[in-house]
């Protein structure tokens, strides 16, 4: 029985880090956001630390499904189990520090392919232990399936595949997009809530300082302020969230004017995606004019997204000789429509057609 509970926590543990790891690893530029978000000053204000998120996310995914592929083989079983211990304590933390402190309201374990809530991630951390301690108990039991040389091949393979993988979606897009915005993607039904679906539960808290020290109080509370109290600020507090489309911050702003459902009636449509202009890769800018020219030719309005300022879009405009307009939208929404910065999306009457990294502007079809 001992031997049955130890061999069942081997294969549950190791696919289960397998297939989180893939999944992150198809896109670890949206895993680094995570991280960025978790070193962040209203988390552990470690900013620090967020020039190195991605080739931080890059090594932990990888060590994820490396660690995965090394129990189910049985490799170096003492090794990989304390590994797995060890990373599987730090995972159990941070998930429960998201969920009692409400910080990160979703761990990323599964990517976009599956969103889980702070708590949910903590109790997946807490099984997971659990099946880990046993195999940290019955260290003994988890021996190699086959020869020691084939062992070996096997986990080089794996890192050698993993790396591979890694570069490649980097330099290109991710293999399967689990996102929002994925191709086929219509961006006004994405952002529509359907009849009778639950609604979000708000209570309002209002800040006076009385007596020097800053108090909270509710509507109901506010008939009985000291007098003298001075009001200090207000903010809402969520007590149950309630339906949240899928697409529920894209905005297409200029001149204080949101023209997103004129722009998305749009039949050619092409939008340069660059949330952040000052970080954009000037080689993939300097291709964004020829593009610019070959769309219009074909009945396309192009036009640019960001959230940079207006000196940048300025900049950007003279520097790269893009004849367009670029509306706002927030960077973390345009860092969900694409990874890439600059990266080009195709869409037509308000569905996306196309999505390309710069890396791939010649397989773009117009």
């Amino acid at each position: 029985m001992k031997n049955i509970i130890t061999q069942f926590s081997r294969l549950f543990v190791g696919v289960l880090f397998i297939i989180s790891g893939l999944i992150k690893l198809n896109d670890p530029v949206g895993f680094s956001y995570k991280l960025t978000e978790y070193f962040s000053e209203p988390v552990f204000n470690m900013p620090f630390l967020e020039p190195f998120t991605l080739g931080l996310a890059i090594f932990l995914v990888i060590l994820e499904v490396v660690l995965g592929v090394m129990l189910l083989v049985g490799y170096k079983s003492k090794l990989t189990i304390w590994a797995l211990l060890l990373l599987i304590v730090f995972f159990t933390f941070l998930t429960f520090y998201s969920a009692y402190f409400d910080v990160v309201k979703d761990c990323g374990c599964f990517g976009d392919a599956l969103h889980l809530t702070p708590w949910q991630s903590f109790t997946k951390d807490v099984v997971l232990l659990f099946f880990i301690l046993i195999l940290f108990i019955n260290k003994k039991l988890v021996k190699p399936l086959f020869s020691k040389i084939v062992t070996n091949i096997i986990v080089l393979i794996s890192i050698v595949l993993c790396v591979f993988m890694a570069v490649w979606v980097i330099n290109h897009n991710p293999i399967k997009d689990f996102r929002p915005y994925k191709v086929g993607t219509n961006i006004e039904k994405g952002m529509e809530i359907p009849e009778g679906a639950p609604k979000s539960v708000v209570e309002m808290i209002f800040i006076y300082k009385v007596n020097g020290v800053d108090k909270e109080f509710t509507e109901k509370d506010l008939m009985n302020i000291p007098e003298g109290a001075v009001f200090v600020d207000r903010k809402d507090k969520v007590i149950s969230e309630g339906y949240v489309p899928p697409i529920h911050d894209f905005t297409m702003t200029k001149d204080d004017s949101d023209y997103k459902e004129e722009l998305l009636k749009e039949p050619k449509l092409l939008i340069y995606v660059t949330y952040d202009l000052n970080l954009s890769n000037p080689e993939g800018m300097k291709k964004l004019a020829k593009v610019t020219a070959d769309a219009k030719a074909k009945g396309y309005k192009v036009i640019g997204m960001t959230a940079s300022g207006a000196d940048e879009i300025a900049k950007a405009k003279k520097d790269y000789a893009l004849d367009i307009d670029f509306y706002f939208c927030d960077g973390t929404a345009l860092k969900t429509v694409e990874r890439a910065n600059p990266s080009i999306v195709v869409v037509h009457d308000g569905t996306i057609a196309q999505k390309v990294h710069y890396n791939d502007v010649d397989d773009l079809k117009l």
